[in-house]
């Protein structure tokens, strides 16, 4: 304990006789000492405590004793006493949908409880009439709600067009199911979207039809899904601006300081980089371009641009999706979904987003432009798939490192691990699933495939350094709730899901901190609290790893700090 007390003492000597005078002057008029508090540095393989940190013009320059810390800063610092909160690294986005949040602060949110009141469809109409009646909605308006959960519906009861119809006869509505993959609309809003009788089902694509007839009548999903998406109404510069606001301090607030875009189109592009050259952003924000954006994106930002951040933006890779969400029972599995397909499809495994080949043709582009990959797979067959992808690109040569992260991975099989270790692949899972979801993956997959969702134990045990990730808006911008789904693996009926794939409070925070920062190339400057790294901080009125397990999803963001400077304050 005595030489790691030295060790600190002279790294701060160091820094301190490192300054030119100027700096150090600079240095006692704008330092900001944190103390008084648990200072959590999220580095090694254990916590590790300091008793002060030490921000300055946005950076840290000093992580030790408090002695030490106050002759750095000076004597003009800042004084910032944490009486008692507990201090981590800015949490980092492992993967959520960021222009979501730009749309959402205008649309009825509809999660079921304990989320949100869309309990089922009288509680959802309920819901959307109020949310009419307190914007002043007028005949004619788009009415647009998110989080539809059909797999939590009562004995089956699901949301359908004829519902939105008797409710909402003036207005096109659109509800957005719960997996972002998908929508229900009523009559009004199909006549928008151009979705009739007549539109065919797309490969890789769910319509479902009313019961007897063609007509379109519930969910459109996957590829049926895209044209609609493609067509969400554009907003002007300044309503950009204004939603950006909105939706930044929504992530603020969970003390997330660095933001993913995970399915970026190409007008999802155009906003994100003309509100970020306006100077809007308050976090980093990451995106990845969907793989058929590429020459898009190209022409919109030259590649030589990439991977670096401009006004706390960057582009980070590339997106590839090649399944569907297995709670909307598109996910692509090896053997049949106990419950049949979406439309009622009998011995029913889902299906590949796109064919093999194609699947093939698309990761090796990625590759052959030496860019970063993330790629949406969860079922075990989408998994497979991949994998078999990656070993064709790669044709036995792995000797050069390649940046690729699975997103979800939620039906990773024991034997894909070692795989995973040997090809050097981050996954990214979803542990929400064992609280949101656990009951219809029973259902849809029995009791062996359901337990072991999301396997972030055995994943840490065999060396993996896996990111978690709330898919916001899928599920809730949460990150306290994402660590206890981690920590406890606990459904939203009490059912205890697969324990022995539970981790640790600190491996968990790993997983929101340091962890991400790799899988975003940024290790070198977040993560963990370093001499040298941005000042991208996060106060917590409790600490994690001394909270009881079961209450670590009541523990509350208070501060938020990008940068040196606080973007949300309790």
């Amino acid at each position: 304990m005595k030489a790691k007390k030295n060790l600190l003492l002279l790294l701060g000597i160091i820094v301190l006789f490192s300054c030119n005078e100027t700096e150090k002057k600079q240095i006692e008029n704008t330092a900001q000492v944190y103390f008084g508090g648990d200072i959590i540095t999220m580095k090694g393989i254990s916590p590790e405590y300091a008793e002060a940190l030490v921000e300055n013009n946005g950076k840290i320059i000093f992580v030790g004793s408090l002695e030490m810390a106050k002759s750095i800063a000076g004597e003009n610092y800042n004084q910032k006493n944490l009486e008692g909160k507990t201090l981590l690294p800015g949490f980092l986005d492992g993967h959520s949908h960021y222009s979501n949040s730009l749309m959402v602060a205008n649309q009825c949110m509809l999660y079921a409880p304990p989320s949100g009141s869309g309990a089922d469809v009288p509680s959802i109409i309920a819901t959307l009439k109020k949310f009419a009646s307190e914007r002043d909605v007028k005949d004619g308006e788009m009415i647009t709600g998110y989080g539809y959960d059909d797999t939590v519906m009562p004995n089956g009861r699901l949301l359908n067009r004829d519902d939105l119809d008797k409710a909402f006869p003036n207005n096109p509505v659109r509800i957005d199911h719960v997996s972002m993959h998908g929508t229900v609309l009523n009559s009004k809003a199909m006549d928008y979207y151009d979705i009739s009788a007549e539109t065919e089902t797309p490969s890789g694509g769910i319509i479902v039809r009313k019961p007897g007839t063609n007509e379109p009548y519930g969910l459109i999903m996957e590829t049926a899904y895209k044209p609609i998406a493609e067509k969400i109404e554009k907003m002007t510069l300044e309503q950009e601006i204004e939603a950006t606001k909105a939706g930044q301090m929504l992530y603020a607030k969970e003390g997330i300081t660095t933001a993913q875009e995970g399915f970026t189109l190409i007008d999802n592009l155009e906003t994100i980089k003309a509100v970020s050259d306006a100077g809007v952003n308050i976090i980093d924000v990451v995106a990845y371009p969907f793989v058929t954006e590429i020459d898009k994106s190209f022409e919109l930002i030259p590649q030589s641009q990439w991977l670096k951040y401009n006004n706390n933006f960057k582009i980070g890779g590339i997106k590839i999706t090649i399944d569907g969400s297995p709670q909307g029972r598109t996910a692509a599995f090896t053997t049949p979904y106990l419950t049949g397909g979406p439309a009622g499809e009998k011995n029913w495994h889902g299906e590949l987003t796109f064919s093999k080949e194609l699947v093939n043709k698309a990761v090796k582009r990625v590759y052959d432009l030496k860019l970063p990959l993330i790629l949406h797979c969860n079922g075990d067959a989408a998994i497979d798939t991949f994998l078999e992808s990656y070993e064709y690109v790669r044709n036995g040569d792995y000797s050069q490192p390649w940046n690729v992260t699975t997103i979800h991975t939620q039906f990773m099989r024991k034997d894909h691990i070692s795989k995973f270790v040997k090809f050097g692949i981050r996954p990214s899972f979803y542990t929400l699933h064992t609280y949101y979801f656990y009951e219809a993956h029973l259902a849809n997959r029995g009791l062996e495939q359901a337990q072991y969702i999301s396997p972030m134990r055995d994943a840490i045990d065999a060396g993996l350094k896996p990111s978690n990730h709330t898919d916001f808006v899928v599920a809730p911008l949460d990150q306290m709730f994402m660590l206890y789904s981690a920590v406890n693996r606990i459904s939203r009926a009490g059912a205890k899901v697969g324990s022995s794939q539970r981790v640790t409070p600190f491996e968990g925070l790993l997983t929101m901190t340091r962890y991400t920062a790799e899988q975003y190339d940024e290790i070198d400057s977040k993560g963990t609290l370093e001499i040298g790294k941005r000042a991208d901080l996060v106060i917590l009125d409790k600490n994690p790893l001394k909270t009881d397990p079961l209450k670590i999803k009541d523990i509350k963001v208070v501060e938020t700090i990008k940068d040196g400077k606080t973007i949300f304050k309790e």
